[in-house]
């Protein structure tokens, strides 16, 4: 039976929802790290946090100027803000109620859970002392949800749909965090490949969980075309580009088998997967790196709008 486009709509956006809010608490990280290895840091670094979360206009719209304690805010609990924490916590919530049948109860709990706790924890604004606990609490609750769901939803089209939202906003998000690099972390051209440099890197890697793993792969070598490489092109990285579009494609794949149809989103995905596995990290680095980012990120929500069409989400 082909599942109601509503329903899919309701798994997909849930799934979304708790990635972003994860990702934007990351990339709150990221700008607090990268703000204390900069001797020189002013408020102004936080107009490339909020441009590369996508919410620079929308915030500019709400305040005068940018302040980091004011672009802080604006990311993590600001109502105004639809990709705020405390609002991306309440819309996978709300989605999460509207399939609650399709979900099994300790998913629902999970979420349930979370969206308590952060509300509670985020009623007021957050003294600067309490950003690090907060932000580990709000990875530590997503991580729980996704725990609850894989230890206990069938691999059906439920399943496959919750994946495909996951990894489509996680590429969303990695590329953007990757993207902070070229727009706050360097004050001058000088600056690169310097201790301060390679200290900057390595906030980025440790925002998005990977300065472990990648010391494992590169012996512990900070340089950026290892790095972009391993948060593009390294498979076995689960955060990596290359590693969310295997899921995607192997997702929609169940899908398309199920459903008996392919659909532009296959095609789409496939395209954009080949890419990544065709091309070398010296390719992408000649090009530009925020070039190819730019482009990867138009691309990716492409497909999104693709499978949103093609499942009929909104039916």
């Amino acid at each position: 039976m082909v599942m109601l486009g509503r329903t899919a709509n309701g798994l997909y956006w849930m799934f979304r929802y708790i990635e972003r809010a994860e990702n934007i608490a990351r990339l709150v990280d990221a700008g607090l790290r990268v703000s204390l290895t900069r001797s020189g840091a002013t408020d102004e670094d936080w107009n490339g946090v909020l441009q590369s979360a996508d919410v620079l206009d929308i915030y500019l719209a709400n305040n005068s100027k940018v302040t980091a304690a004011d672009a802080i805010d604006f990311l993590i609990r600001d109502k105004n803000n639809a990709s705020s924490v405390m609002s991306c916590v309440d819309s996978a919530r709300n989605n999460a109620r509207m399939v609650r049948t399709a979900l099994t109860r300790e998913t629902w709990e999970a979420t349930n859970e979370c969206w308590i706790e952060l509300k509670q924890i985020l009623s007021r604004r957050l003294k600067s002392a309490d950003l690090p606990e907060v932000i580990d609490t709000i990875k530590r609750r997503a991580g729980l949800i996704r725990g609850a769901f894989h230890g206990s939803m069938l691999r059906n089209e439920i399943y496959n749909f919750a994946r495909i939202g996951t990894f489509i906003e996680r590429a969303d998000n990695t590329s953007r965090i990757l993207d902070v690099k070229y727009y706050v972390l360097l004050p001058a051209v000088t600056q690169v490949g310097s201790s301060l440099d390679n200290m900057q890197w390595e906030s980025i890697l440790r925002s998005v969980s990977a300065h472990r793993s990648y010391r494992w792969t590169y012996d512990g070598e900070y340089r950026p075309a290892n790095i972009a490489d391993f948060l593009i092109l390294n498979g076995q990285m689960p955060r990596s580009l290359v590693y969310s579009y295997e899921k995607i494609v192997s997702n929609l794949g169940y899908i398309g088998k199920e459903y008996g149809q392919r659909l532009s989103a296959h095609e789409t995905a496939d395209s954009i997967r080949h890419s990544l596995l065709t091309t070398t990290i010296g390719t992408i680095m000649d090009q530009g790196l925020h070039e190819f980012l730019d482009n990867f990120i138009a691309r990716n929500n492409r497909l999104g709008q693709e499978i949103t069409e093609g499942y009929r989400f909104y039916s």
